[in-house]
Parts: C-alpha cells; structure tokens; sequence
C-alpha cells in the first residue's frame, strides 16, 4: 500500500491517496514554531496514530475516520479541506494570552471558538469570519456548521477526559467538504489538544516549552494510556 508516492506530506503526516479514501501516516518527527524547531521522535507515529483512532471514535459530529491500521496510521475519507484552523478553548491559554490580559488558565464562562488561517508563513493568524467569507473560504452558513459541530465535538472530548480524570483546556480542529456536507477532519493527538494531568501537560505544549523530546514520547504514552480502557475498532 505506501509502495506508492505520497500526495501530500506534511510536517506530522504522511498522506497516501486510495481512491475515495486517504491513508494518513503519522511520522516520528515532533515540531514546534511553525516547523521552527524539529526533532526526531522515534515511536510518536504509533502513539499520535492511536489517540486519534481512539478519540475520533469519542465524538458524536460527522467525522473522516474510518479506520485504524497499525501501528502508525489511520484511513479516513477523503474530503475538500478548508484551510481554516477551528480552535475551542475553555481556559484563557497560549496565543489567547498574548492578546487578552487575563491571568492564564481563567476559565471562561463559555468556550470561546477562533477561526485561524491554516498557514504556516505567517504563522496562522487569527481570522475574523468577514475575512473568511470576503476571501470565499465558506460561507457564513459553513462557519455556523463549523461553531456548532466544533462546540459539540470539543464538549464530548472534554466530558470524556474528564472521566479519565484529564482537564481539557483547548482543542484545534480542521474542517472538509464532502457530499453530505461538511465533517470534522485531520487529526486529535497530543499535538492538537492541551489537557492536563493533576496539572501537568501530556500535549505538545510540554515539548514547546522544554524541547525534551523524551519527556514528551513519556507524556503521550500516558495520555494513551489514561484513554484507551477500551479496544480500538
């Protein structure tokens, strides 16, 4: 099946065309700052891999998952992606802080939804939705589909860690079209949420902040540890 070239790669993944289905391969390379610092991280594929297939499989919103293939890679359908970044964040953290004076981790008394323009050279600004809608990304009628399912799907993760006794503080999410409307897409791993473990990172905000490649493989196996009680499909 990876005999063949790939149509996309990008700075986590690997992505092979099947025909009406993509194979997402992820790889074993941590990066931070757009790609600004990188390092190899053998064995993160497999971890950030299963979060995913386990996480997915966690939300009620139409999603591209359809499949887990160990130990590295997932199947999904194959969607138009809209290069917009969905963030819902539910404590003041990260970029919020560096436009908001608000002390870190405030929780707010609703969560807050950002569109970002997925776009690594100007290091994925935020974007008001007159933006989007001027630059023909989606429609405001796509951006209320986006807000809602976005909202829907960030309140069933954050229920669901909290279970696993996880505080979830903010999640990015990304968006494509398909025949029956839009659906949730990409990835959710460690380097897409950050959530907290008795107040200790288990996300990609660890290796932001310290650089320590092996802390952080520590750090993602606990995090599947703590979510996979039950069996993937």
């Amino acid at each position: 099946m990876l005999n063949m070239n790939p149509a996309y790669e990008g700075k986590a993944k690997v992505v092979y065309d099947l025909g009406d289905r993509l194979l997402m391969k992820f790889k074993d390379v941590v990066t931070a700052g757009d790609g600004a610092r990188r390092d190899e991280a053998p064995g993160k594929g497999a971890l950030a891999a299963k979060t995913t297939a386990i996480l997915f499989q966690k939300i009620d919103v139409p999603h591209h998952f359809l499949s887990y293939e160990p130990p590295d890679s997932i199947v999904v359908e194959k969607l138009q992606m809209i290069p917009l970044e969905v963030i819902v964040r539910f404590f003041a953290y990260g970029s919020y802080l560096r436009r908001m004076r608000v002390e870190p981790l405030r929780e707010f008394s609703r969560p807050i939804v950002e569109f970002h323009l997925k776009d690594d050279t100007l290091h994925d600004p935020l974007v008001l939705e007159d933006d989007i809608v001027e630059a023909k990304m989606a429609d405001r009628g796509e951006l209320a589909q986006m807000k809602d399912m976005a909202l829907r799907a960030a309140a069933q993760l954050r229920d669901f860690f909290a279970s696993r006794g996880l505080q979830l503080l903010d999640v990015k999410f990304e968006f494509g079209r398909s025949s029956s409307g839009l659906k949730l897409a990409d990835e959710i791993s460690g380097d897409t949420i950050r959530v907290l473990y008795h107040g200790e990172h288990l996300d990609k905000e660890y290796y932001r902040k310290t650089g320590d490649v092996r802390g952080l493989l520590e750090r993602y196996r606990k995090l599947l540890e703590l979510i996979s009680l039950e069996q993937l499909r």
